[in-house]
């Protein structure tokens, strides 16, 4: 695992999972998935497919599909939406920089009403970079350096 997923996850567990304690069940994930998709004004959102935790990946997520298993805590789930909305669908498998945080931290501004400004000071406070800028990857160009 990248030196900047572990920090990440680290300051989800840390930060993140304390404020949000919801959960959501499967039969209620791809609703969950096609409001966020449309809220960023994107059509077609990825599909959700049932997937067996392991002790290293709880849920994955990319442009076509989400995986997840019987339940999430829903910061999970904005997470792995974050990785789909941040999918460049080049073959690259998807990280967790910059661009992913800033997707990431407006959902969780949006859709589970986090604090931004606490937010982004315990971001600084863990020394995780993050774009506050950041579009999805499929409204951008490569004009714009992704």
């Amino acid at each position: 695992m990248k030196a900047d997923a572990r920090r990440v996850y680290a300051w989800e567990d840390r930060v993140v999972a304390p404020l949000d304690k919801s959960r959501v069940p499967f039969a209620q994930m791809q609703a969950i998935i096609d409001h966020v998709w449309a809220a960023e004004g994107l059509r077609w959102p990825p599909r959700i497919r049932p997937r067996k935790a392991t002790r290293v990946t709880l849920a994955t997520g990319s442009r076509l599909a989400i995986e997840a298993p019987a339940e999430l805590p829903s910061w999970v789930l904005l997470h792995e939406i974050a990785h789909a909305l941040d999918d460049r669908d080049d073959g690259r498998p998807g990280d967790h920089g910059p661009d992913f945080v800033g997707l990431y931290v407006g959902l969780l501004v949006r859709h589970a009403r986090l604090d931004r400004a606490m937010l982004a000071a315990s971001l600084a406070a863990a020394s995780i970079p993050w774009n506050p800028a950041a579009r999805p990857a499929l409204l951008t160009s490569p004009a714009d350096g992704r």
